[in-house]
């Protein structure tokens, strides 16, 4: 009777297998005689090559059918030297890869050893859908240059303009995409971009502040604040030198010994090919389109200049007190600065810089508690580690702690898309004048725009400052014992490669489904999985760095010092990078003891409802 059941149930499935293939027979003929659709076919030894093979011909022909249609202008030098727009177009649409081509079909036709074809196609209605994915992400970028003009974050300006530029090069009518700004007027968007940067560049303004020996130090404004960020290379007598960055309108120039120009060369970046790792999309597509020269890029700058000490009293005190704060409408009630009884906590710092500088790392273990030091050890291990600046220390009394801001360093390695990171140090000294903590600091303004909020209880921003500097900094020192402090137990953590809003159905599940061209995915991990994966990743690569472009912090309504934190989020390390927008809520109603009770991701806006906010749960 078993025996007769099981090839009843053969039976079924083999006829059931045979109407499934000769459905897709027939659909395959519909996609191949119908106008419909463009396919493209593959041959080869495995699967791999021939889906390759069959990509490369899909989009060799939508490359054919959009260029047809839109007799684009956007030129480029073949290998022979002659224009050829159809090849440069191609090079652009190639950039649509398999991970942007989500609105595609395949099917393996034929799987034999050494002999195996595979077939794709796309519907002629969905590559309108391929170009308009590129522009949502063009104009993303846009609005993230524009809020970070607002604070003084040259570096953000920079990219998101240039890289909105070519994204927007890489469409098929460039020229026909618009944007409105707040105050009502509608640029041209290629056009606008281009202008934005110049005008970013012409915004800038660098001078030698001072020269020790090879060491120049350099003070650099935006639209005549202190720059909070901006990157840059200089000419250092021999060659060009790696990036570096400048903060809170300070960077530094290390000059070969027989350097003798009267003159300082500098190159403000704003390509950021090697960080294009974080966005594939982009990586792609900056090799592809050629680039627009910036030749507003260069500067000269005189390495002697006549300042009376009335002047340099008055620009000094400029650079120390003024920054692209965001709230200052709001009631300003700055913490209380240290500015007496220092001489311990300057003396330590002094000790501190000459032991990192000298490489006597030992000589310094009395200055640290046994936590402290753990933590110290963990930050000389982050890469070639180097002082850059120690001149514009900064001490905070919170209750029995004293907070130093102001130290600069950069973190150098032998792998990845960006080799040297530039941080500010934040130095934590319990009340037996130890350094208990290290974090990495979110720059001045960041620091201005939280520490200065009045409205806020000042313990509440003192925790909320230190909650998102040691967070950030547990990434980069790979602190999991910190990481599962801070997340609550039954914390709400979602992920995944397109965020969707969940229903109350289906909210615990990992879910498909397609949404135009994107394949929609929501994912929802328990702590301990979180954890998991997070060690994983900390366990396979040299180094992580996370890079907060944007932190919106919002007090909620309810549930005491409870804060929701918006934050434009870069992500790197030796062998990933990716970037997209974070939300987090924080309880702090123990500031000693923060708990995240929701943490979500977002690569990308969603077109329909924007970004994740505390409204949606």
């Amino acid at each position: 009777m078993y025996k007769k059941t099981l090839n009843s149930r053969i039976l079924a499935l083999l006829v059931m297998m045979m109407m499934t293939l000769g459905v897709f027979a027939q659909t395959w003929e519909t996609v191949r005689d119908s106008e419909d659709y463009i396919y493209g076919e593959g041959w080869g030894k495995t699967v791999d090559e021939a889906e390759r093979q069959a990509l490369g011909s899909l989009i060799s022909k939508i490359a054919s059918s959009v260029t047809n249609e839109s007799h684009r202008t956007l030129k480029a030098t073949n290998s022979n030297g002659q224009l050829d727009e159809e090849s440069q177009f191609t090079n652009t649409i190639n950039t649509y890869s398999q991970a942007t081509l989500t609105n595609t079909k395949q099917k393996v036709l034929k799987n034999k050893p050494n002999d195996v074809h595979v077939v794709r196609w796309i519907k002629v209605s969905e590559i309108e859908k391929i170009f308009e994915a590129r522009k949502r992400k063009a104009i993303d970028m846009v609005e993230t240059a524009l809020r970070a003009e607002k604070k003084g974050k040259v570096d953000d300006v920079l990219r998101n303009f240039y890289w909105a530029l070519t994204l927007l090069k890489s469409l098929q009518y460039p020229n026909e995409v618009t944007y409105t700004d707040e105050d009502g007027k509608t640029h041209v968007l290629t056009n606008w971009c281009k202008e934005k940067i110049d005008e970013t560049f012409g915004d800038l303004k660098a001078i030698v502040d001072s020269r020790d020996e090879n060491d120049v130090k350099l003070a650099i404004t935006y639209k005549d604040k202190p720059v909070n960020s901006v990157d840059y290379r200089y000419w250092d007598g021999q060659d060009w030198s790696a990036i570096y960055s400048a903060k809170d309108g300070w960077g530094l120039v290390e000059l070969a010994p027989e350097y003798d120009s009267s003159q300082l060369q500098l190159k403000y970046e704003y390509e950021y090919a090697g960080e294009a790792k974080i966005d594939k999309e982009v990586e792609d597509v900056l090799k592809a389109v050629k680039g627009t020269p910036m030749p507003e890029s260069n500067v000269k700058i005189p390495m002697e200049r006549k300042e009376k000490a009335k002047e340099k009293k008055a620009r000094m005190e400029k650079m120390e007190n003024e920054s692209f704060t965001t709230n200052s409408a709001e009631v300003m009630s700055p913490p209380k600065r240290l500015d007496d009884d220092v001489e311990e906590y300057t003396s330590a710092l002094k000790s501190l810089v000459d032991a990192v500088r000298q490489k006597k790392y030992e000589s310094v273990r009395s200055l640290f508690t046994d936590g402290g030091w753990d933590m110290f050890v963990k930050l000389m291990q982050y890469g070639k580690a180097k002082i850059l600046d120690a001149s514009n220390l900064r001490f905070y009394e919170h209750n029995d702690n004293v907070i130093e801001r102001g130290l600069r360093m950069s973190f150098s390695f032998a792998s990845g898309g960006r080799a040297t990171f530039v941080e500010d140090v934040v130095l934590v000294f319990d009340d037996d004048k130890k350094i208990e903590n290290i974090a990495f600091g979110l720059g001045k303004t960041a620091e201005d725009d939280i520490l200065n909020k009045g409205v806020w209880d000042e313990k509440s921003r003192f925790a909320i400052m230190g909650f998102l500097e040691n967070y950030k900094t547990a990434y980069a020192l790979k602190r999991l014992d910190y990481i599962r402090s801070v997340f609550d137990d039954d914390a709400v953590i979602i992920t995944g490669t397109i965020a969707k809003k969940a229903s109350a159905k289906n909210e615990n599940q990992s879910r498909l489904s397609e949404d135009g061209n994107r394949i929609i995915k929501l994912n929802r991990q328990t702590k301990d999985e979180y954890l998991k994966s997070l060690k994983r990743c900390f366990e396979k690569n040299e180094f992580v760095n996370i890079r907060f472009s944007n932190n919106d912090v919002y007090k909620m309504g309810q549930g005491g010092e409870s804060y929701a934190i918006q934050i434009q989020q870069d992500y790197y390390s030796s062998t990933y990078g990716d970037k997209g927008y974070l939300m987090l809520m924080i309880d702090i109603n123990d500031p000693e003891k923060p708990l995240i009770k929701l943490r979500t991701w977002q690569p990308e806006k969603d077109p329909e409802f924007g970004l994740y906010g505390p409204g949606d749960f």
